[in-house]
């Protein structure tokens, strides 16, 4: 086969990359330092459209967009790393900063508040209407980007859409009653106090109350000091669980429909007859209570009707929610023939599903992201009940750290970037032996010089409850990213369980934990691959002890040879001569197996 023609037509795919690159001068940037700068539009392409659509931008691409349009330059360090210590408290404050940050949060609190509606009347314009909304929602995010700004005080991420505030500004006009639905665990991060002055602004006549959703988590000695909390603000509050009314009717739709199976029918005959057989002492229960509502000593445990009743750490079922809202309200109503009460509260404190409980079928989807409900949507829970559901709103609340928020399940654990601090905050909230006894692990306890008492790091706590589960990397390690997941989903369902205390209350004193149930495991009784992966650094001061004096020499070392093969080291340390010397050493002697490195050096993998 003789050689191409060289006039022949040239390779298709060659042209077509000449056509495309080959003529076009390749842009150079002339910036050898370790600098980022911006690429001010003053060259070849200077007048170019730029026709790609942008919908969503990190903060460092909004920051780089702004400083091209504003014509401004900036220079910034490369390679600007800081080498973080994972035996620190990473992410967490001291608890000088966090009396710090306490202070500034009580000097700023009034200044922490939502966006009102402007003022409007029937003479006034739609343009207008929007004009000024957008004018008073403008200032409302300047004022709160400020007091950010000038403070140093980390906010939770509220909700910058004004559509959703337009739903919530309807929800409170037509509303008779506004209730904060509050999470059990921490009521106060969840509750808006300048909500409940917007309210009294829009109509002096409306009121406010708060629900606490998940007080099937508190006990109720920890509903009575919230209870009493309450009291002292002056604002009503009941205490629910939709969590538990769901699976109680969930267990009611079960056994009717077994009751409809024929084979149940002698049961319910049986049944009967023990009821009957009760009737007498039926009687004798109903004059034991008749007495104990008549003693004063017990009026406090019965269900609140009145505006002037005291809030009662009861915690309340479907039916008794439903009378209490039907009674709580006697002043003028938006509607005549119902009262109508507006739900507000947060995507995850269980809004949705504290309507759904109450109307015993599925009427809101439930969601724990942010913005699921579009509009708002009226319910008639009963003749004379007219639930108003607002959009799952998150109003501006002052938190300490990033991890606060995540504890709280304000931000998303799926989408979080940075474990460390999440997983600190939360050692520092549950107990060792808490953790251990939850999940069935032996944490690595604190080497020699620290302090026995301390929490544990989060790398301590991921590393062992990675191992425990199967969760590895594809280098043999634990993987602690995945593993922070599955903690912090326990942590925000309430199966790590953590109530923060009202103000009046000391934190040591409102929550107590178990004591240890299992019983305690020394890390010198694991296994030895269990031991090197619960260990950030893989060997200890005793480890590299006992490895430097196990070894001992075996030959003779004179001015740095030891390739004497007539001489050996005897067991006292002197040296003996061979039998001998001018005999040829590598004669009679069994050559060594040539064995693969990786298995020679096996020792070095280990993890």
């Amino acid at each position: 086969m003789g050689k191409k023609n060289k006039g022949a037509a040239p390779n298709l795919g060659r042209q077509l990359i000449k056509d495309r690159f080959g003529h076009t001068q390749r842009r150079k940037v002339d910036n050898d330092t370790m600098l980022h700068t911006t690429e001010l539009q003053d060259g070849y392409d200077w007048g170019r459209l730029n026709l790609s659509s942008v919908t969503e931008e990190s903060s460092f691409q909004a920051f780089l967009r702004t400083a091209e349009l504003a014509g401004t330059e900036f220079q910034a360090e490369k390679l600007n790393i800081t080498f973080v210590n994972p035996k620190q408290r990473v992410g967490l404050l001291s608890k000088t900063q966090e009396q710090r940050m306490h202070q500034k949060h009580d000097e700023h609190r009034d200044q922490l508040k939502i966006p009102r509606r402007p003022k409007w009347s029937k003479e006034t314009s739609a343009e207008e209407l929007e004009r000024t909304e957008n004018e008073a929602f403008l200032d409302w995010r300047r004022d709160l980007a400020l007091l950010q700004e000038d403070e140093e005080i980390l906010m939770t991420p509220y909700e910058k859409n004004l559509e959703f505030w337009r739903q919530l500004w309807r929800v409170v006009e037509r509303s008779d009653v506004v209730v904060q639905i509050v999470d059990a665990r921490n009521p106060l991060l969840f509750r808006s106090v300048d909500l409940e002055r917007y309210v009294k602004e829009v109509e002096p006549s409306k009121m406010n109350m708060i629900l606490v959703n998940k007080s099937d988590l508190l006990t109720e000695e920890q509903r009575r000091h919230w209870a009493e909390y309450f009291d002292s603000e002056g604002i009503r509050t009941a205490f629910y669980s939709a969590t538990l009314v769901e699976e109680e009717l969930k267990l009611e739709a079960e056994a009717s429909r077994l009751e409809s199976f024929p084979e149940l029918q002698q049961l319910r005959q049986a049944a009967e007859e023990i009821q009957q057989s009760l009737d007498t002492v039926e009687d004798t229960l109903n004059v034991i209570e008749q007495k104990l509502k008549a003693n004063p000593e017990n009026q406090n445990d019965q269900l609140p009707r009145l505006p002037g009743d005291k809030n009662s750490p009861r915690l309340l079922s479907r039916l008794e929610l439903i009378e209490f809202l039907r009674h709580i309200y006697a002043g003028p109503r938006h509607t005549e023939q119902h009262v109508t009460v507006g739900m507000v509260g947060y995507p995850n404190v269980g809004k949705s599903s504290t309507i759904n409980s109450l109307m015993t079928v599925k009427k809101v989807s439930v969601s724990a992201t942010p913005g699921k409900t579009k509009r708002f949507q009226t319910l008639f829970l009963d003749k004379d009940i007219l639930l108003c559901d607002c959009p799952g709103l998150v109003m501006p609340s002052f938190v300490l750290t990033k991890a606060d928020m995540l504890l709280n399940g304000i931000l998303p654990i799926d989408q979080m970037r940075d474990h460390v601090p999440a997983v600190n905050l939360l050692c520092e909230r549950i107990p060792r032996h808490v953790l251990e006894d939850k999940y069935g692990i032996v944490i690595a306890k604190p080497l020699e010089g620290e302090d026995m008492e301390r929490p544990p790091h989060s790398e301590e706590l991921l590393l062992a409850y990675g191992y425990n589960r199967g969760f590895m990397t594809s280098n043999g390690q634990p993987d602690q990213a995945r593993s922070a997941r599955y903690v912090l989903k326990d942590y925000v369902n309430g199966r790590l369980l953590y109530a923060m205390s009202p103000p009046s209350v000391p934190q040591t004193e409102y929550h107590t934990f178990p004591e240890r149930q299992r019983k305690v495991i020394e890390e010198s009784q694991l296994p030895g691959q269990q031991q090197r992966a619960m260990r950030i650094n893989k060997s200890t001061s005793k480890e590299l002890d006992n490895q430097f004096f196990s070894d001992k020499p075996t030959h003779a070392h004179v001015k740095g040879r030891t390739n004497f093969p007539n001489v050996r080291l005897a067991n006292d340390g002197s040296l003996v001569a061979g039998n001998d010397p001018a005999a040829k050493p590598w004669r009679h002697v069994k050559k060594e197996r040539r064995e693969k490195l990786r298995k020679k050096f096996s020792h070095l993998d280990e993890h």
